[in-house]
C-alpha cells in the first residue's frame, strides 16, 4: 500500500475517537444526570424529551462503535452515517441533561470528519445497499402493520385500549426507540407481543446497517472492448507463464491511466487478487500498481498479486506491500535437455517402453476441431472424478471449448487409437517458452504414461526451436528452508510437511525434479497481515471457482 503517514494517522485518530465517543455516549446514557443541570432543564423540557435523549445517546453510542472500524476502511457510507449520528449525539446529550462535555467531544470529531471528507471514498456494494434499504422499508411497513393491527385488536391485554392512531404511534415509538411510551402489558401474551416488536426492530436495523457497509461484491465482467484491449497488451508485453491465463473469462481488467498496462484480477469478498505482475511497459509499472491500489480502496478491496516474479519485489516493498514466497516454478532448458548418455537413461526407459507397446503422442495445432474436443471430454471427466475434485480456475485453464480450441494439444493415443491422456499448451508471447496447462488421463493407464507425454513434449518443442518449457508452479517448494526465511514462510513449510493427505505437494515436486528443471521463486504480494486472511479466502475462492470444499482435493 502507498505509505501516507498523515492520512493513516488521520484515519486511525478518527476511528479511535469515534469509538471513544460511542463508549462515552453509552456510559452517559446509563448514568444519572447531574442534579443541578436537570433542575435547570425541568421548566423548559418535559421528562419524556429528556428521557428520549438518553435513549438516542445509547443508540448512537452503539452504532458509532460499529462504524469506527469502517472509517478505517474509508467507507463513504460509514462517514455519512457517522456525521449524521454525531449531530444527533450533540443534540441528545444536551437534551438529556446539558452534558456539554459529551457534546463538545462529538463536535470535535464532527469537525475532524468534515475536514477529512475527501479521504472517505470507498464504495459499498450497490446491490447490498439496495437490499439494506429494501429490508429497512419492508421491515418498517411490516412492523407498522403487525404492531398497529396487534395493538388495535388486543383489547384487555394492555393498560390502555388503542384506537388506530394510538396503535400506529405506539408501534412507531417502539420501532425507532427503546422507549415503550408508557406501555404496560397486563398479560403474558401482551408482554410477548411487545417484546416481539423490539426483536423485529433490532434485527432488521442491524441487518440493514450491515448491508449498507458491505464492500463491493459484484463487479461487472470484462466487456468485449476491455477483452480486446487486454489481449493486445498481453500479446505485446506478456513475459510469463501466466500471461495466457490473464485472458480467460473469469478475469476482470484494470488499465493504467495511460491504457498501456493491464492488471488481470478476480474480486472475491474484500480481496481483489491480481494474477501475476502488471503487464505493460516496465517504465510505468509503479504507476499501474499505485493506480490499482487507489481503485481497490474506492471499492473497499484489499489488493494482492499472486505468483509474482522476483523482478519487482523491491518496488512492491517500497509501496508498502508484504511479500511471501509461495513456491518455485520449474523451467526445463530445452537446449540442454537430452535422452542421450547416462544422464538420459532414466528418461529413455519409459519412452522406449511405451513406443514398443504401440502408444503414440500426436500434436494438434489450433483451431482444434469439435470432433477432437468431443473425444477429449470423457478423458477430462474421468480424471476429475478420479481426483474427486472440480475444475480449478484463476491461475489455470479449465475444460472450456472456447479456450481449448485456441490451444495446441499433445494427445496420447493407445495402440487401438483411443485417447488415453492429453495436455494443452499455451505460449508466453515475448518469451520463446511454452507452458503446459491441463494434463489429464484415464483411470487405467500404463505405468510411465505421463513421463512419456512430458518427454515427448520436450522433444517436440525442442525441435520446433523453443528455448524452454515451463512445467508449472511447485506449491510451497523451497519455502521456509533457510534461516533467513520469514516466520510466515516457515509456517507454510510446516503446512507443506503436514498436509500431504490433502495435497501431495512434496510428491509433485519430486516428480518434476526428475526432469532437472531450473527453479525460479514465485511470491504472493499482499498489503498487510490484517488483510492476509481476506486475501487468502479470496484466492481460494478464485482458484476453486467458489467451490471451497473441493479446494483441498488434488487439482490440476
Amino acid at each position: 500500500m502507498v505509505n501516507d503517514l498523515r492520512t493513516r494517522i488521520g484515519l486511525w485518530s478518527a476511528a479511535i475517537l469515534t469509538g471513544l465517543v460511542g463508549v462515552v455516549n453509552l456510559l452517559s446514557a446509563v448514568t444519572p444526570n447531574l442534579h443541578e443541570r436537570s433542575h435547570w432543564l425541568k421548566p423548559f423540557l418535559p421528562f419524556d424529551i429528556r428521557a428520549s435523549g438518553h435513549i438516542f445517546a445509547a443508540l448512537t453510542g452503539f452504532v458509532l462503535l460499529t462504524l469506527a472500524t469502517n472509517l478505517l476502511r474509508r467507507k463513504r457510507v460509514a462517514w455519512l452515517l457517522t456525521v449524521g449520528l454525531l449531530m444527533i449525539s450533540i443534540v441528545s446529550n444536551l437534551l438529556k441533561g446539558l452534558d456539554y462535555e459529551e457534546s463538545l467531544l462529538s463536535g470535535v470529531l464532527l469537525m475532524q470528519l468534515l475536514l477529512m471528507r475527501h479521504f472517505f471514498t470507498a464504495r459499498s456494494d450497490s446491490p447490498s445497499i439496495a437490499q439494506g434499504i429494501r429490508v429497512l422499508i419492508g421491515a418498517l411497513l411490516f412492523t407498522l402493520a403487525y404492531g398497529s393491527i396487534g395493538f388495535y385488536l388486543q383489547d384487555g391485554k394492555f393498560s390502555d385500549n388503542f384506537n388506530w392512531g394510538d396503535a400506529i404511534s405506539q408501534t412507531m415509538a417502539m420501532f425507532f426507540t427503546e422507549d415503550n411510551a408508557g406501555l404496560q402489558p397486563k398479560t403474558r401474551f401482551g408482554e410477548f407481543f411487545a417484546n416481539s416488536i423490539y426483536v423485529i426492530a433490532a434485527s432488521t436495523l442491524t441487518y440493514a446497517l450491515l448491508m449498507l457497509l458491505k464492500p463491493v461484491f459484484i463487479h461487472s465482467p470484462a466487456n468485449i472492448h476491455e477483452q480486446q484491449q487486454a489481449k493486445q497488451i498481453v500479446e505485446q508485453y506478456g513475459r510469463s507463464s501466466l500471461a495466457a491465463f490473464t485472458l480467460l473469462s473469469d478475469k476482470s481488467y484494470f488499465f493504467s491511466p495511460s491504457g498501456r498496462s493491464v492488471i488481470a484480477y478476480v474480486p472475491k469478498g474484500r480481496g481483489a487478487i491480481a494474477l501475476g505482475d502488471p503487464i505493460g511497459p516496465i517504465e510505468e509499472r509503479k504507476e499501474a500498481i499505485v493506480s490499482f491500489v487507489h481503485f481497490c480502496q474506492r471499492n473497499d478491496w484489499y489488493p494482492a498479486f499472486y505468483q509474482t516474479l522476483p523482478d519487482d519485489l523491491t518496488l512492491y516493498s517500497m509501496l508498502g506491500f508484504k511479500v511471501l514466497k509461495i513456491g518455485v516454478e520449474g523451467i526445463v532448458d530445452l537446449h540442454t535437455f537430452t535422452l542421450q548418455g547416462k544422464a538420459g537413461k532414466n528418461l529413455r526407459t519409459p519412452v522406449n517402453r511405451m513406443t514398443k507397446m504401440g502408444y503414440e503422442v500426436k500434436f494438434y495445432h489450433p483451431p482444434i476441431s469439435d470432433e477432437l474436443l468431443r473425444q477429449l471430454k470423457p478423458v477430462s471427466d474421468e480424471w476429475l472424478q478420479m481426483v474427486q475434485g472440480s475444475e480449478k480456475h484463476f491461475s489455470l485453464g479449465w475444460f472450456d471449448e472456447v479456450y481449448l480450441r485456441e490451444c495446441e494439444m499433445a494427445v496420447v493415443h493407445s495402440p487401438q487409437g483411443e485417447i488415453v491422456a492429453f495436455a494443452n499448451l499455451v505460449p508466453e508471447y515475448q518469451l520463446n517458452e511454452i507452458t503446459n496447462d491441463m494434463m489429464r488421463y484415464r483411470r487405467a493407464i500404463e505405468n510411465g504414461m505421463m513421463d512419456f507425454l512430458f518427454i515427448s513434449m520436450f522433444q517436440h518443442y525442442k525441435e520446433r526451436g523453443y528455448d524452454t518449457f515451463n512445467i508449472g508452479l511447485s506449491v510451497l517448494a523451497g519455502v521456509g528452508e533457510t534461516q533467513e526465511s520469514r516466520r510466515l514462510e516457515k509456517v507454510l513449510r510446516y503446512l507443506q510437511e503436514h498436509l500431504s493427505r490433502f495435497y501431495n505437494f512434496q510428491g509433485l515436486h519430486a516428480y518434476k525434479e526428475k526432469f532437472r528443471p531450473r527453479w525460479e521463486p514465485r511470491y504472493l504480494v499482499y498489503p498487510s497481515l490484517r488483510a492476509l486472511p481476506h486475501v487468502v479466502v479470496a484466492l481460494i475462492r478464485a482458484d476453486s471457482g467458489d467451490r471451497l470444499l473441493d479446494y483441498f482435493r488434488p487439482g490440476t
